[in-house]
């Protein structure tokens, strides 16, 4: 009975799990700027005293949970003067935050033009040379990404078909904001163009019939460029009401580690999947493992009517130790399946900095177990939060690997669009091994190039092969991809140079002339139960129209798209400027009720201002 009695408190010690707080009632209300009376998102508020603390969301709305004891709330946020206010008997505390006076005093030199600090702010989140309330700043940064080797052009004669698995991450975006929010240039290795353009939301049309995803196509002229034409390709996977989807067998894999400390890791893991809890039904089963050190399950599994039983195991969770991630992942799989739910949604959520140092660490190893997992039936998806350590390339291989979702979730509003405005895409699939291939006509395509994507290309033959493995599209998820092409007969310094062939020759029959055919697109998906593909086939037109009359759409993927390219460095970029992001972009902002778009814009001229390039009047217009 000792024995045993020891065990228990070492495990107790070892996942880090606090005494448990009795909450007794929860507070809710609105922050707003004392100037202005605008909301203010990104508000951290804690309960003086405790370890409980939330953010405000892009309309500056909270909701904490208090403890018995609690006598007062403290409101933070850079830039204003912090309030702490007494909690009485009141049941709803609205709060107006006023500038500081010293903050006021500095200013911004954004490169278009020198603003207040406290002016550049953004719907879901801060956009500040000053840290955001999550900032920490990492001493020393040791966060690794994996190189991007762009791919050039590819000669239509030599190569007329390309192939690529279908991507819905959109980590980098995510990832990129929060360094620009700190006033730091991202390293063009975290620059991943797919996940930035895949990152807004697109009027793509649903599917009819049986196909679970639609295929829409459009052609225009590339700005950076000129003569170049762009080819938007987007997916779009059926929507599925949130009370029709399958019962969710979900396990919570949480690192308590000694790393995750800082306040925008644990912490902000713990506000996360808060908001997760709140999305699930009774249906739904909920287990926790953390692990730090060692593994162990904090909570076994709960259906989803118990959210409170939930959320206490989540917020009782603090970090410390070293990292047993391979040990933790097992057990989490092994609570997976002793859960497993036939048909059902099961699922393991890793939330990390991806700093595994301890047990199965090794790439090979990790990356094999999740495979078997995957094909046992069990997706993985994958978390990144924090700075300084984030292990970027470990994260996205893990999620690839596990047929799972890889975001980065910098803040509580970035955490609510994983979890809320998009629940269903984040935890039902619709389609899986999605794979997209294209075949130029060399009538009227000399070569092509797909803008970004590196990760994910695909040989030719492996389209047809039901065995190789590629991306999954979830519930409402959208595909966007965008090739640049010379189109036949131009010259370009982008041309691939090479010696002509000897013994081979290409004949353009009258057939492929008259067509008035650019490409051909195939898609070919598998119904997430089936073992077998399906093919989708889609012809592109050769007509281009100027990228003014171009959808709105397609002016703001390819504003995101150019931004990149200027991130990243781009041997392509030709004559890409931040002014002309901006321009297409603010030219585009239709339909942008959360505020995504208009944040964007605020980006770029943050980075513009880090790069110390101006912006014209005429541009920002």
């Amino acid at each position: 009975m000792k024995t045993f009695f020891v065990c228990w408190m070492l495990l107790g010690l070892t996942v880090g799990v606090r005494a448990q707080t009795e909450i007794v009632r929860t507070i809710t209300g609105i922050v707003t700027d004392h100037s202005t009376n605008s909301p203010l998102p990104g508000v951290t508020v804690v309960a003086k005293g405790t370890n409980r603390g939330v953010a405000t969301d892009a309309k500056g709305y909270y909701s904490i949970g208090v403890p018995k004891d609690t006598v007062s709330l403290v409101f933070r946020l850079v830039g204003y003067r912090t309030q702490e206010i007494a909690i009485g008997k009141r049941q709803s505390i609205n709060v107006t935050l006023s500038p500081d006076g010293q903050a006021l005093k500095e200013v911004v030199v954004t490169g278009y033009k020198v603003a207040q600090k406290r002016s550049i702010t953004g719907s879901v989140g801060p956009i500040n040379s000053r840290p955001s309330p999550y900032y920490r700043p990492p001493n020393p940064s040791t966060e690794s990404y994996k190189a991007i080797e762009e791919t050039g052009f590819q000669d239509v004669r030599r190569q007329p078909v390309t192939t690529f698995s279908a991507d819905v991450d959109r980590a980098s975006y995510s990832n990129i904001r929060r360094m620009l929010n700190n006033a730091k240039r991202p390293p063009k290795d975290a620059v991943r163009l797919e996940e930035m353009i895949n990152y807004f939301s697109y009027q793509y049309p649903q599917p009819t019939g049986e196909a679970p995803v639609s295929i829409t196509t459009e052609l225009a002229e590339s700005p950076w460029n000129p003569g170049l034409q762009l080819l938007r390709i987007g997916l779009q996977a059926r929507r599925v009401a949130n009370d029709r989807l399958p019962p969710a067998n979900l396990v919570f894999l949480i690192d308590v580690s000694g790393s995750m400390s800082d306040e925008n890791k644990l912490p902000l893991v713990q506000a996360s999947l808060n908001l997760l809890v709140d999305q699930l039904r009774p249906i739904d089963r909920v287990a926790i493992v953390v692990y730090a050190g060692a593994a162990g399950l904090v909570l076994p599994p709960t259906p989803g009517n118990q959210p409170q039983r939930i959320k206490d195991a989540i917020n009782q969770l603090h970090a410390g130790g070293s990292t047993a991630g391979g040990a933790g992942i097992e057990l989490a799989y092994k609570v997976a399946h002793d859960n497993l739910v036939e048909k059902g949604n099961n699922r393991v959520i890793l939330a990390t900095d991806g700093d595994f140092n301890v047990g199965i660490s090794g790439d090979g190893e990790l990356q094999r177990l999740i495979e078997q997992e995957r094909k046992k039936g069990v997706s993985l998806s994958v978390l990144g939060f924090g700075m300084g350590n984030l292990k970027d390339a470990n994260l996205e291989t893990l999620a690839d690997k596990g047929n799972g979702n890889y975001a980065y979730i910098d803040n509580l509003p970035e955490a609510r669009k994983v979890f809320i405005t998009e629940f269903g895409g984040t935890l039902f699939t619709v389609a899986k091994d999605v794979k997209l291939q294209l075949e130029f006509n060399p009538v009227y395509v000399q070569a092509y190039r797909l803008l970004g994507y590196e990760n994910r290309r695909l040989n030719n033959e492996d389209f047809k092969d039901d065995r190789k493995d590629a991306g999954d599209l979830g519930a409402g998820h959208s595909v966007t991809a965008i090739y640049e092409l010379i189109p036949a007969g131009m010259t370009s310094p982008y041309l691939p140079k090479r010696d002509s062939l000897k013994y081979q020759t290409l004949v353009e029959t009258k057939a492929s002339g008259q067509s008035g055919e650019l490409l051909t697109l195939k898609v070919r998906y598998k119904q997430p139960t089936d073992s077998v593909s399906r093919q989708l086939e889609h012809s592109v037109q050769r007509q281009a129209v100027t990228l003014d009359r171009a959808s709105a759409d397609f002016r703001f993927a390819t504003a995101v798209a150019e931004f990149g390219l200027l991130l990243g460095e781009s041997t392509f970029k030709g004559s890409a400027q931040y002014g002309q992001v901006v321009k297409l972009a603010k030219g585009s902002l239709n339909g942008d009720s959360e505020g995504y778009r208009s944040e964007f814009v605020r980006m770029v001229k943050t980075a513009a201002g880090l790069s110390s390039v101006s912006i014209t009047d005429d541009e920002d217009k």
